[in-house]
């Protein structure tokens, strides 16, 4: 034992996985924050320092004092595929800070008292639906559902009050034009070349950051628009389906009973996609929101066909080419129809070559090189499920995907690795895209996030990138390759934090740091709901633009 000034103290020691140090911004209501000794604790009989450690020499006693070290947490499987910690459920480990209590138990050496660490685990962690759902205030995303069904309500109003003769003698068409309108709000064949023009257009110095952000706050938030058509889309067909009711006589039966199934698929489909359900059922809200939609489409042909060429007086039906071609909602559907099956036309079975450097973890890799900031699409059987993930690439021979074990698909990788998987060739824009469209951002990734943000460190970008990692065990759960990856990025702009070596950090306060110290314009970050959200705020509160992932991202 090291003497000082005839006092014992307990030195703790931490730092990234880089050797950079950090100071620790204790936040209780903060899902990151470490807690420290309260000031009573800190001014009593002990006396704290922090030094930079490593795994090998995690705490050093010296000669004397006692004090109580705040708790650590009982560690838990995670529940999200960007969790900074990545366990075994009942397993406690005791990471960065714990609890030391005295124990009446002289050394052999010079007498003095052992002090033993006590796990203490945390407070229950509270559900995620009400920060996926309710605690993201006021958002883009509803601002532009609002504004969808705000337009649409008015238009129904006027048509109804007899100021719109048009939307009365052609409520159908308004119907398939939302359809439409949604239809390319989710289209990743037109989402690719709007974010491809974005890019072109407004990543340019010139450009102001104002002009920038919002760009990427509509881009990000078009679901906003998805969901509005999608709700004005049934009120149309509903008040479509009244009129006819009133005019009986110039309509069939069959033209009727075709609208009400179609009106029932598309309903379906609009309450399987509600957040309660698409959040606690996942794959029955897409099951449902595919085969039904296919239906409603397939149906919509065959409404459009009857309700053209049905002739009330003879009550007969008579179709001719000339007709066709001259309706609206012909080419309204056959646009539709386009933008739903070419993601399908690209699909295909390529072999992969899966490996896991963990229980919690799973790399696939896929041969040729990918442009940073796409994402792709994989499934073991294309008619039922599809995952999306980020890709890693360097540009060039290959590329692979970091596939976090959090659900049946992704933890069979590990357990049963695949030989080839179905695949989209076409890979779609997201969120990561739209770092070309800045000068500086940071980048910030908890766990297995750090893949849609990768490519970004391996190929040369438009943007000046900076990184924050937070994981846990990062070599043993993520695997060398991966660690290896983010080392070739020059040092100075990169902090890798490893909970399992420094405790778990006040990431929020850390991203705003980091963003002043490199002066980002924006920050941009992937982890799980309760991460984004406080990053997310506090970057807010300090007048930094910043994005994160939303539940309909």
């Amino acid at each position: 034992m090291e003497e000082m000034e005839g006092t014992e103290m307990k030195i703790a020691r931490f730092s990234s996985c880089r050797g950079v140090a950090f100071e620790i911004n204790p936040n209780k209501s903060n899902p990151f924050a470490i807690g420290s000794p309260t000031k009573q604790e800190r001014t009593g009989t002990g006396t704290w320092i922090w030094l930079p450690w490593t795994r090998n020499n995690s705490f050093k006693v010296l000669p004397p004092q006692t004090h109580t070290i705040s708790p650590t947490r009982s560690t838990r499987t995670s529940s999200h595929f960007c969790d900074i910690d990545i366990d075994d459920a009942d397993g406690v480990e005791l990471e960065f800070l714990a609890e030391v209590q005295d124990i009446e138990k002289p050394e052999k050496a010079n007498g003095v008292k052992v002090q033993k660490l006590l796990p203490k685990p945390d407070p229950p962690r509270s559900s995620r639906l009400p920060i996926i759902l309710l605690d993201q205030g006021f958002t883009v995303y509803k601002g532009l559902f609002l504004v969808c069904m705000t337009l649409n309500v008015v238009a129904l109003a006027l048509s109804a009050a007899g100021h719109f003769p048009y939307a009365k003698k052609r409520a159908a068409l308004f119907s398939i034009g939302n359809i439409l309108a949604l239809t390319l709000c989710r289209s990743e064949a037109a989402l690719r070349v709007v974010f491809w023009l974005a890019v072109k257009t407004i990543g340019r110095p010139c450009v102001s950051l104002r002009i920038k952000t919002a760009t990427t706050s509509f881009l990000q938030s078009v679901g906003g628009i998805h969901s509005g058509c999608g709700v004005s889309a049934i009120a149309w067909l509903v008040y479509s389906l009244v009129l006819t009711l009133e005019n009986k006589d110039e309509t069939s039966s069959e033209i009727i009973g075709v609208a009400f199934t179609i009106l029932s698929l598309i309903s379906l489909s609009s309450l399987a996609a509600f957040p309660l359900v698409r959040h606690l059922h996942h794959n029955v809200f897409e099951r449902i929101h595919r085969f039904a939609g296919w239906m409603a489409l397939i149906l919509l042909w065959l409404f459009i066909l009857l309700s053209i060429s049905y002739e009330p007086t003879s009550q007969t039906y008579d179709l001719t080419m000339s007709q066709l071609v001259k309706k609206q909602e012909v080419w309204f559907t056959l646009a539709i129809t386009i933008l739903i099956f070419i993601p399908w036309m690209t699909i295909r079975k390529v072999p992969v070559i899966v490996s896991a450097p963990s229980s919690h973890a799973s790399i696939i890799k896929f041969e040729g090189g990918v442009q940073a900031g796409l994402l792709g699409r994989i499934s073991p059987s294309p008619l039922s499920e599809w995952h999306a993930f980020g890709i890693i690439s360097d540009g060039k021979k290959e590329h692979m995907m970091l596939a976090g074990a959090v659900g049946d698909f992704t933890k069979s990788l590990i357990s049963n690795p695949p030989k080839h998987l179905w695949v989209r060739s076409m890979h779609f824009a997201g969120l990561p895209y739209l770092v070309n469209l800045y000068q500086k951002v940071l980048l910030v990734a908890t766990g297995s996030g750090i893949c849609v943000f990768l490519s970004f460190l391996l190929q040369k970008s438009q943007a000046d990138v900076y990184l924050i990692w937070v994981a846990k065990d990062i070599d043993m759960n993520f695997g060398k390759e991966i660690r290896e990856k983010v080392n070739k990025y020059p040092k100075e702009k990169v902090i890798v934090h490893d909970t399992a070596v420094s405790g778990r950090p006040n990431v929020a306060e850390m991203s705003v740091n980091a963003a002043i110290k490199w002066n980002a314009e924006v920050v941009i970050v992937t982890s799980n709901p309760e991460g984004s959200r406080d990053v997310l705020k506090a970057c807010k509160k300090a007048n930094i633009p910043a994005f994160g992932p939303i539940w309909d991202s």
